[in-house]
This record gives structure tokens, C-alpha cells and sequence, in this order.
């Protein structure tokens, strides 16, 4: 079996106001077209389909669209999950239409565990080719009970545990539902055949993102980290998302993040986009290892494990261009030469005040189809902060600087600053996370 793993589309999102969706809908063609030239048999996207809980008419075309298009294809199985960028209620609403296409949808947990569970049943339907635990992204209230009096580490503690125990459940079920197929199947040896493939939204320790890339905190407190030992280890692959750039979790091959499929900021410009492909081969015997660590990779099964990535195409240049004047006049003049069409970013760091950037710039672009989608003058900042803080006004400030001048404003001790901090942006989440489409 080969299964297609991607992730954190964010269909929808825009960079400094221009809108991307003809970067977005090139992805999904190309998608298209690799998941027809590879023979993929299940394709996995484990969260952040959309960019917001309330996606444009533009967005969800180009999703609903993608998803017939597979339908059409050799593709016999779609396995979406929601992310924390997405709104369940939306993405569940139309589950049961897309069910007529073999798209499945997991939104949110519900009370019946068993939702998450879902066999790929071989073209005959008549036995399983591999068993997927399709969960979603575990919000902090779906995987922990507040009690009065609980510390910051309380807290961290109990939403590792949550996770823990959630996955635990759903692929203990898995094995349950594996061990039913083998019963009514006569296949020789067929609980070595069916791989488990658990995915998941969440934040790995030691997982690696970039600046600018818009990775949120999950979870208040930094040590709401997940380990890689959340993941039973029946486990055959971990197929996850969040995180944006592309990485195997701890060294292990079998748990990765595909990354986002096209830049999301100026962060990830120079980051080499992927999907991961995963093939499964059935051996006919099960292997015979005495290394702990690794009968704790392969799982349950003795499926051969190939794990490799896919290079997604640029579709949309970004360049971050920072220095002083003549160093920017002189990498805007290479660009056009080149004929670039890029998206710029620049950034002037000289010694010397310019307060016509922009003009500059806008001369030494004319004739070219390069874009400036942000530029900052750092010299001009600088002076102009040191002069009006007293002016500001709350549209300068985002909701976290409010809230530490308020701190400051009340002589708050340093001692109450951490809890009164951790509260605060557990309040905003809560508040952020609350699904609007839901009723």
C-alpha cells in the first residue's frame, strides 16, 4: 500500500494582503497530478486544511474541488483531520456527502471513540489494507479537567497525559478492529499485513519551526510538548501536522511532519517544501529481532516501512532582501536582471536616515514583475518610536502588550507574573479557539 502524508495547507491565508490562491490552487494540481504518477492508494492531510475557522467562497472551491479530483483518480482512500487553524463544525458539516467519495473527515472528538478508527478496505471490500486513526487536533478541553488550585506544571502534566491516554484508546480500538478483520479473513498471516497509521495535530518536543512561519502555541507552557512516547508503539507510521517545516520526530523515520506545502512567510523563502510518501510491503513472515528499539518501530506488523519525500515545486518566489541601500539596489538589480517575479521582502539596516525608501525601491523595480509585499525601515522606526510612544494608541499594540503594560501599570511583582500571564493566554485561547461555526 502507498499512502501520500501532507499537511498545513492553510488555504485562504494571504502574505501582507495579496491574496495566494493561484499558489494554492498550482499545489493542488500538482497534488493532483502526483498522487495519479506515484499510484497513490490513501492520501493523509492531517490539519490546517484552511487558514481561518471561516474560509471565503475561494478557499473552499479549491478544497471541494481537489477532493473530486481525487475521487477520480487511483486514489481509494482520503483521510482529512481537522487542525487548530480549522473549525470543526465546518469541516465536519458535509462529512457524510464526501463519505459518497471515500473522504473521510474527522473535525473533533466525539463521545464514540470509534469515529476515529477507519479501515481501508481493499477494492473487493472485503479486507483492510491498513487502519487509520484519524485524530484530530486535541484541544485543551478535550484532553483535560481544570482544577482549582493547579500549578503551570499541573497543567503541562495533565495535557501530556490526555494526549497520551486519547491515543492509547483510539489505537487500542485499532488493534481491536485489526484483530475482527483477521478473524472473518482467511488470509494466512494477515495481522502481519495490516499496518496501524495514527495521525495527529500537536507540537513535539524538540520540533523545529522558523521565524515568521505562524506556528502557534497549542498548549499554554512550553513543556505541553508532546514526546514521542505518547504514540503506542503498535504504531506502524505517525503522519503529522502543525509544524512547518518538513522533520522525522526524535530521529524517528516513522513519525514526521510533512511541513506546510508552500512557504507561509518570509521565514520559510529558502525552505525546500515536500510531501512524504509512505509504502507498506507485506512480508510473509513476521521478523525475529532482539533490539528493543526497533520491534518498538515496526509495531505489531513486519510490513516493510519506505519512507521518503517528495519535493513540492516552487509556485511563488519569496525573497527577504536586508542591508543597506546600495547592498538592496544592487540584489534588486541582479533580480531583474534574472527576469524574477518574486515577492519581496526588504528590510534597510544602514547608518543613514532614507525617508523615501519606498520610492527608491518602487524606481529600481519599474519595468520588472517583482512585488514589494513589506518593507521596513529600521533607522526610520527607530526614530519615529522615540518620538511618539507617548501618542500610541491600541492599534499599535497587539492583546499581549496591552495586557503586560497592564502589569506594569499596577506594580504587579515579578513572582505573579508567570501564572498571571499563563491565565491570561489560556483566557485568550479559549476565546480564539472557540468554534463559530458551531451552534
Amino acid at each position: 500500500m502507498k499512502i501520500l502524508h501532507t499537511s498545513d495547507w492553510h488555504l485562504g491565508r494571504s502574505l501582507y494582503g495579496r491574496k495566494r490562491y493561484e499558489e494554492f490552487s498550482a499545489f493542488l494540481d500538482w497534488l493532483v497530478q502526483t498522487i495519479e504518477d506515484e499510484r497513490i492508494d490513501a492520501l493523509l492531510v492531517a490539519g490546517d486544511v484552511f487558514d481561518t475557522s471561516t474560509p471565503g467562497n475561494r478557499a473552499q472551491e479549491l478544497y471541494y474541488r481537489f477532493l473530486c479530483r481525487v475521487a477520480e483518480s487511483c486514489c481509494r482512500h482520503v483521510v482529512v483531520t481537522a487542525g487548530n487553524h480549522d473549525s470543526p463544525s465546518f469541516l465536519n458539516a458535509p462529512k457524510e456527502l464526501l463519505r459518497a467519495l471515500n473522504v473521510y473527515v474527522v473535525g473533533s472528538i466525539s463521545d464514540a471513540l470509534e469515529d476515529e478508527v477507519i479501515p481501508m478496505l481493499d477494492v473487493g471490500l472485503q479486507n483492510a489494507e491498513a487502519i487509520v486513526c484519524a485524530v484530530p487536533y486535541l484541544r485543551d478541553k478535550d484532553v483535560r479537567t481544570v482544577e482549582p488550585g493547579e500549578t503551570i506544571d499541573d497543567k503541562n502534566r495533565k495535557l501530556v497525559e490526555g494526549i497520551r491516554a486519547h491515543y492509547a484508546e483510539v489505537v487500542n480500538l485499532a488493534e481491536l478492529k485489526r484483530k475482527e478483520i483477521i478473524q472473518q479473513s482467511t488470509i494466512k498471516n494477515q495481522q502481519f499485513q495490516i499496518p496501524i497509521i495514527a495521525m495527529g495535530h500537536l507540537f513535539t518536543a524538540g520540533g523545529a519551526t522558523v521565524e515568521g512561519d505562524g506556528v502557534q502555541e497549542l498548549y499554554v507552557g512550553s513543556l505541553a510538548h508532546v514526546g514521542r512516547e505518547v504514540f503506542p508503539s503498535s504504531v506502524d507510521y505517525v503522519a503529522l501536522g502543525h509544524l512547518h517545516v518538513p522533520q522525522a520526530v526524535g530521529g524517528a523515520e516513522h513519525i514526521r511532519y510533512s511541513g506546510s506545502p508552500i512557504p507561509m512567510g518570509y521565514g520559510e523563502a529558502t525552505q525546500e517544501k515536500s510531501v512524504v510518501i509512505v509504502e507498506f510491503h507485506p512480508q510473509k513472515e513476521p521478523p525475529i529481532t532482539t533490539n528493543r528499539h526497533e520491534s518498538e518501530r515496526i509495531g505489531a506488523t513486519s510490513c516493510e516501512l519506505l519512507v521518503q519525500t517528495k519535493k513540492v515545486p516552487c509556485f511563488q518566489r519569496l525573497v527577504r532582501i536586508a542591508g543597506p541601500l546600495d547592498d538592496i539596489l544592487a540584489k534588486l538589480k541582479e533580480l531583474k536582471a534574472e527576469g524574477s517575479s518574486a515577492w519581496l521582502e526588504i528590510e534597510y539596516t544602514g547608518s543613514d536616515i532614507v525617508g523615501n525608501l519606498r520610492e527608491i525601491v518602487d524606481d529600481a523595480l519599474a519595468g520588472s514583475a517583482m512585488e514589494v509585499r513589506r518593507i521596513k525601515n529600521r533607522r526610520v522606526m527607530e526614530r519615529l518610536i522615540s518620538c511618539v510612544e507617548n501618542d500610541e494608541t491600541l492599534d499599535d499594540l497587539d492583546a499581549g502588550e496591552v495586557f503586560s503594560r497592564c502589569l506594569d501599570a499596577h506594580d504587579v511583582p515579578d513572582e505573579d507574573r508567570e501564572e498571571l500571564t499563563s491565565v491570561y493566554q489560556e483566557i485568550v485561547r479559549d476565546v480564539t479557539e472557540a468554534d463559530r461555526n458551531a451552534e
